[in-house]
């Protein structure tokens, strides 16, 4: 009986970096631009040389653009944190890319809260 890998060790280093990552910016950034900040994910490829960094933040576009921007500048620093605290041969570069799916899930339950509010019954 062959048992297939749940969870496999890439999963579980963007999983590591997703944590600490999240420590990081809370305890380590003193910077008001990234404000409220909240890591959804994170992607590793298969020979750790890239880490897609997915966040949310809860405010306007111009917010978001200025936290992406700020993350992206600090990438180099928390990089470097990362290296200290997890033992890796290659610590990936980090992307840090917006995710819409928190704004857009809380959209559509707005639509389907106003349809079912004027249903007839």
């Amino acid at each position: 009986m062959v048992v297939a890998k749940d969870f496999s060790r890439t999963q579980r280093v963007a999983d590591q970096i997703q944590r600490e990552l999240a420590i990081l910016i809370q305890q380590e950034m003193m910077d008001p631009r990234v404000g409220m900040i909240t890591l959804t994910g994170v992607e590793v490829t298969r020979d750790y040389a890239y880490a897609k960094v997915y966040f949310t933040i809860l405010h306007d576009t111009e917010s978001v653009q200025l936290a992406e921007q700020t993350l992206r500048r600090a990438s180099g620093f928390l990089r470097s944190q990362l290296a200290s605290r997890i033992k890796l041969r290659v610590v990936p570069q980090l992307q840090f890319v917006y995710d819409e799916s928190v704004e857009r899930g809380v959209r559509l339950s707005r639509l389907i809260d106003e349809a079912v509010g004027k249903t007839p019954q």
